[in-house]
């Protein structure tokens, strides 16, 4: 058995092609058979393998509290700790035991509220995920059972049927065809036909048939695997770490620059005890740093983050909220996001060939061409075009599609002649034929292919530069009166344009976004109320670039696209890339496994509704609704949630200016001693109360916002200037006149 894993481990190492072995040499590379494994097999591969599930990085929560410890504005008032035990009097009983200790517990309760806060969000995600884990058929020990798909290893022979999604990378087994759904790995709206023999990719979904396939590859080495790798090679450093740092300097400068100047005049001017200094130090340490910055910023988030849930938006990093205020520029997934995933019949852009046929006849000769009852998704699209959709079914059985007519035969879809055809007799007795299917194919029957090729093709190309797909119709009647029979000239009677219709909101919340300043790029596809700058991924990105495009700066043509065409993942990854280098915002929307790794290095990644886990995983903000509506309610309620940040973060630096300015004039001037404690007293006061700002009224911005941090420092310097000079003024009508004496 020692061998045999030595062996199965090689497959991996050394990347054997197991998607395009020939089936018994498959078999043969993952030792197994047709039988399935047995349960002890199974966890020897379990072992090999890992789980066929996306590794999570399990973070200690005693390390997650520390962090919040640990940034610059901690540091400082860790140092202030540290100063008040050194000086500690009578065996650690002096009054500076009381600085240490509240010093401390200040810390700890602004690092406990950010913790639980952020582990709230965090366990809303989790509880999210725990209701996605999949199930799958597998035959183990010769008996067929439902198992964990996490529990799946290479060698496990599974059983794929009608609206399963396929838990592995796998090779389907003897049987019919199946329709498979990639648009969640591909993006792509119609089913692809998978023959016995063909590999099949975890993540996809069974549209049609039912047939057994052999697991080739499970977790991080399937297909779904490699994206998710992707992902976690992706950093994200926050933006809003930075804007905190950024101010926790400003603050640290402040102080720094009031202790040397206290310094100077304390111990080099006035000639005071050594003590003395360091208890006024200790007032512009204590009082001048914004401890509970990170941590009122975290409440007011966190307070956004439950709006925020309510409106249908769970937000899995909370800092993504503060992103989101700011996001000028949204790329968004086309299918199963901004559309509906379901293929429509465009009747006005029907165009008709044969003389004396109206559009209704092509759509019934499309109709008559197709089955109902086998779920493919292009039928269905086309019968849906015969009335009301909840009467469609008894109406394609008994009535317009199939009414007065007997079927004589009716020819599958097989991807050979990528066409169905059906014949039939009609109430006179007259045999027909009818058939639909490739374009190109569909062609190839007509008897006057040679005069109506260049039109067919360039109504093709205009289809596809509206992004939508051509299906021809063609007619034949059939003299001899048997089915086998070859018939007369086949007449090309019309082509039917198919596209993924969008949401009922899509192009409202596309024409808001714009309103709001957030300008909208859509990954394939059009008719949403978008520009019309529309771009092939291929001319801007890769080895093989459009060469009339070549000599422009990509950066630029991207940041000037309204949408791209015919993306790979990582062109999804490169295009938000190279936003962001444009120093834009960039929020993703996507619901596949190829949108994970742009949803994962975006500003502010969001999974729409009924998206994979591999979406869900990269994102920071999953929708719980269908469409994209929620998510400018999301920026309006993040733009109000960033004004009273702003607010705030004006507030600490003009009390930081206040503090550090004030006790320092009194210090030089007056040679006033005020206690470390009662600064820590104030402090505390201050931190408490304003705690409620993260519930103000305010009015979110019509732009998105940026954190200005020129305009916050110079206006927090203004105020808390005046405030400290305020206060001195007080100090000197109490200290020196007679104003207050009664």
């Amino acid at each position: 058995m020692e061998g045999k894993s030595i062996a199965l481990d090689a497959v991996i190492k050394e990347a054997v092609d197991l998607e395009n072995l020939p089936l018994e040499e498959v078999f043969d590379h993952l030792k197994c058979t047709r039988e399935g494994l047995s349960s002890d097999e199974v966890q020897k591969r379990l072992e090999l393998f890992g789980y066929n599930k996306l590794e999570e990085k399990n973070e200690s929560k005693l390390l997650k509290f520390l962090g919040f410890m640990w940034n610059p504005l901690s540091w400082v008032m860790e140092a202030a700790a540290i100063m008040a035990i050194a000086l500690a009097n009578g065996g650690g009983k002096g009054p500076d035991v009381y600085d240490f200790v509240g010093i401390l517990l200040l810390l700890i309760i602004n690092s406990t509220i950010s913790f639980i806060v952020e582990s709230n969000a965090g366990n809303a995600a989790a509880a999210l995920m725990a209701c996605l884990a999949p199930k799958a058929r597998v035959l183990r020990d010769g008996k067929w059972s439902e198992e964990d798909a996490a529990v799946l290893v290479p060698g496990d022979v599974i059983s794929i049927k009608l609206g399963d999604i396929i838990p592995a990378d796998a090779r389907l087994l003897e049987g019919d065809p199946l329709k498979i759904d990639q648009s969640a790995l591909t993006g792509e709206s119609l089913p692809v036909t998978k023959n016995p023999g063909d590999g099949v990719y975890s993540g996809s979904t069974c549209k049609q048939g039912e047939i057994e396939a052999v697991v080739i590859a499970t977790g991080v080495h399937t297909f779904f695997g490699k994206a998710a790798h992707l992902v976690e090679n992706t950093t994200h450093v926050g933006h809003f770490q930075q804007v905190l740092t950024s101010i926790g300097n400003f603050c640290i400068c402040s102080i720094s620059v009031g202790m040397v100047i206290e310094i100077i005049a304390i111990w080099g001017v006035q000639r005071r005890s050594y003590r003395t200094g360091i208890d006024n130090l200790l007032v512009l340490l204590i009082g001048g740093i914004p401890i509970a910055m990170p941590t009122v910023l975290s409440v007011t988030m966190a307070i956004g983050s439950h709006r925020l849930s309510q409106q249908g938006a769970i937000t899995k990093r909370m800092t993504a909220i503060e992103e989101m205020a700011g996001m000028d520029v949204l790329c968004s997934d086309k299918t199963g996001t901004l559309t509906l995933n379901k293929l429509t019949v465009d009747k006005n852009l029907i165009e008709v060939f044969a003389k004396g046929v109206d559009k209704d006849r092509v759509v019934l000769m499309a109709a008559r061409a197709s089955r109902l009852e086998n779920q493919d998704a292009i039928d269905s699209a086309i019968v849906s075009m015969l009335g009301d959709p909840k009467e469609v079914c008894n109406l394609f059985l008994n009535g317009l599609a199939r009414a007065e007519i007997t079927e004589v035969h009716f020819l599958p879809f097989n991807p050979t002649d990528k066409r169905t055809a059906l014949t039939y007799i009609d109430k006179a007795g007259k045999m027909h034929r009818v058939s639909k299917g490739a374009p190109e194919q569909i062609l190839n029957l007509a008897h006057n292919k040679s005069s109506i090729e260049r039109k067919v093709h360039s109504i093709i190309d205009k289809f596809a530069e509206r992004g939508l797909r051509s299906i021809g119709v063609a007619y034949q009647e059939v003299p001899e009166g048997t089915k086998d029979s070859p018939g007369g000239p086949w007449e090309f009677v019309g082509l039917l344009p198919l596209f993924d219709p969008p949401r009922h909101d899509s192009a409202e919340t596309i024409r808001r976004a714009l309103d709001l300043g957030v300008s909208v790029k859509m990954i394939t596809g059009r008719r949403l109320g978008m520009g019309t700058n529309m771009y092939p991924s291929s001319s801007l990105l890769g080895n093989t670039k459009d060469e009339a495009l070549a000599t422009l700066p990509v950066e630029e043509l991207i940041e000037k696209a309204d949408g791209f065409a015919g993306v790979f993942p990582e062109h999804k990854y490169e295009i938000v890339k190279k936003l962001q280098a444009k120093k834009h915002i960039c929020g993703m929307t996507g619901d596949g496994v190829n949108d994970a790794p742009a949803l994962k290095v975006a500003d502010i990644g969001i999974a729409v509704a009924d998206s994979t886990d591999a979406a869900r995983s990269a994102s920071d903000i999953v929708l719980t609704e269908p469409g994209l509506g929620v998510i400018i309610s999301a920026v309006l309620t993040s733009r109000a949630i960033f004004q009273r940040m702003k607010n705030y973060t004006i507030y600490a630096v003009s009390i930081t200016i206040r503090i550090v300015l004030g006790f320092m004039l009194l210090t030089v001037f007056w040679k006033f001693d005020f206690p470390p404690f009662m600064v820590l007293v104030i402090a505390i006061l201050n931190d408490g109360t304003i705690m409620t700002i993260s519930k103000d009224k305010v009015k979110p911005s019509p732009i998105p916002d940026s954190w200005k941090l020129s305009e916050i420092f110079a206006t927090g310097i203004v105020l808390g200037s005046y405030m400290a000079l305020t206060t001195v003024l007080f100090f000197w009508a109490t200290y020196e006149t007679d104003f207050f004496k009664v």
